[in-house]
């Protein structure tokens, strides 16, 4: 990370000597190890609470995906049952819907049909001359 030579520990420790002198180097040696650890283990502390905190990200990640992959499958199965639902419904041997609304169809014209004609017979002069009714009999 900092590309330390032997050379520059050798130079700073010899500037250490000159500056603190021999009675307070090695006190002040301990304090510098103290900060180190401490930065240290500071830095571990981040490290290691940005992992849990990704892992927790990824576990939500995950427990989303899994959320939408079972919604799918219940609308899957929905879909199914409403099917399975309208099969059971109906009549066995009944015709499809679609069929039955062409025979309907059919059925409604053919039914116009014989109206028109039962109209016009009613409208069209009779050629037939009324018959009188019959006289009853008394007993």
């Amino acid at each position: 990370m900092f590309d330390v030579g032997f050379s520059e520990l050798l130079l700073t420790a010899l500037v250490a000597l000159i500056v603190l002198g021999p009675e307070r180097l090695p006190k002040a040696a301990r304090l510098a190890g103290m900060w180190i650890r401490r930065a240290r283990a500071q830095w571990q502390a981040v490290k290691n609470e940005l992992e849990t905190e990704l892992a927790d990200e990824e576990m939500r990640r995950s427990i989303l995906r899994a959320r939408d992959e079972m919604r799918e499958a219940q609308d899957s199965l929905r879909a199914q049952l409403a099917d399975v639902e309208a099969r059971m419904t109906r009549v066995p041997g009944a015709p499809e819907p679609q069929a039955t609304a062409d025979a309907d169809a059919d059925a409604a014209s053919s039914l116009e049909a014989q109206l028109a004609d039962a109209e016009a017979a009613m409208t069209a002069p009779s050629t037939d001359s009324p018959t009188p009714p019959e006289p009853n009999e008394q007993r």
